[in-house]
C-alpha cells in the first residue's frame, strides 16, 4: 500500500463515518508511511504526540493487521489516540506535550536496561509552546538519549488557528540551543524523509523539523483552518482533488 492510498483511506473512511480531525492526520501521513515501512524496526517504539493526527497511525495499523479492519472501517476508534497496546498504540497523549515526556522516559528506561532500539515521537508544532516540551528535551539532552528521535509535524496550524508564535519561533535554533543538532525537510517528500528520520547520532537525541502542509492531498482543507475538526461537504469534495 503506497501513502497516496493510506491518504485516500484516511480520507474515505472519516468522511463515511463523519469523523473529524481529517486535516491534521493528513499532514503526517507521509512521516507515519516512512516510518513504518521503511525505517522502524522490531525493537523500535513509536509515539503519537499529535494524537488528534491518528487516523493515518490507525489505517497503517489496519493494514499490517494490528488493529482488525472492522474496527478500523467503521470507526471504532478514538477520534483522540488513547494507549491500546494490543492495537500497537503505545500512549495516549490527548493533552499537548505530554507525548515527549513518555518518550524521554521510554528512551531512558533503555538506555538503563542496556536494550536496543529507538524510540520516534511525532510531536506537533503548536506542542512547541508547551513547557514540558522544553524540559523533557532537556533531560534527554542531560541525559545523552542518542536512541531518541523527536520529529516535529511544523504545519503551522494549531487547532482552528494559526499558530503564530511557533511560525515566528525560529524551531532549528531552539532545538539546537539544547544541544542537539537538528535537521529540517519536506515532509511530504519520501526521499528527503528516509534520508532525515534514519540518521544516527552519538550522546544527543536526533531532532527533524519537517515542513508540511496540514490537510494534505485534500485541496479544500489544505492550508484552510476550519477543517481541523470539520468534515467536508459533498460540495466541497466535488471541487477537490485527492
Amino acid at each position: 500500500m503506497t501513502a497516496d492510498q493510506i491518504r485516500q483511506e484516511v480520507i474515505r473512511i472519516a468522511i463515511k463515518n463523519h469523523a473529524g480531525h481529517i486535516a491534521p492526520s493528513l499532514s503526517c501521513v507521509d512521516i507515519l508511511y516512512v516510518l513504518y515501512y521503511e525505517i522502524m524496526n522490531e525493537n523500535d517504539y513509536f509515539i503519537l504526540s499529535k494524537a488528534h493526527g491518528g487516523y493515518g497511525l490507525y489505517a497503517i495499523l489496519a493494514q499490517k493487521g494490528l488493529i482488525p479492519k472492522d474496527k478500523w472501517e467503521n470507526f471504532e476508534l478514538p477520534g483522540c489516540v488513547e494507549r491500546i497496546p494490543k492495537y500497537g498504540i503505545e500512549a495516549g497523549c490527548g493533552s499537548l506535550g505530554h507525548g515527549l515526556p513518555m518518550a524521554v522516559g521510554l528512551a531512558w528506561a533503555l538506555k538503563l536496561q542496556n536494550r536496543p532500539g529507538r524510540i520516534f515521537c511525532l510531536v506537533g508544532d503548536g506542542e512547541c509552546q508547551e513547557g514540558t516540551t522544553w524540559e523533557s528535551l532537556m533531560f534527554a539532552c542531560h541525559h545523552k538519549l542518542d536512541n531518541l528521535h523527536i520529529i516535529i509535524d511544523r504545519n503551522g496550524l494549531q487547532a482552528m488557528e494559526f499558530c503564530k508564535d511557533v511560525i515566528n519561533m525560529n524551531l532549528t535554533s531552539r532545538f539546537a540551543a539544547f544541544g542537539t543538532e537538528p535537521v529540517e525537510c519536506y515532509g511530504h517528500n519520501h526521499e528527503y524523509l528516509k534520508i532525515t528520520l534514519n540518521r544516527r547520532t552519538e550522546a544527543q537525541p536526533i531532532v527533524s523539523i519537517c515542513n508540511t502542509i496540514k490537510g494534505y492531498g485534500l485541496q479544500c482543507a489544505e492550508n484552510v483552518p476550519k477543517f481541523h475538526f470539520r468534515v467536508p461537504t459533498e460540495d466541497e469534495l466535488s471541487q477537490t482533488n485527492t
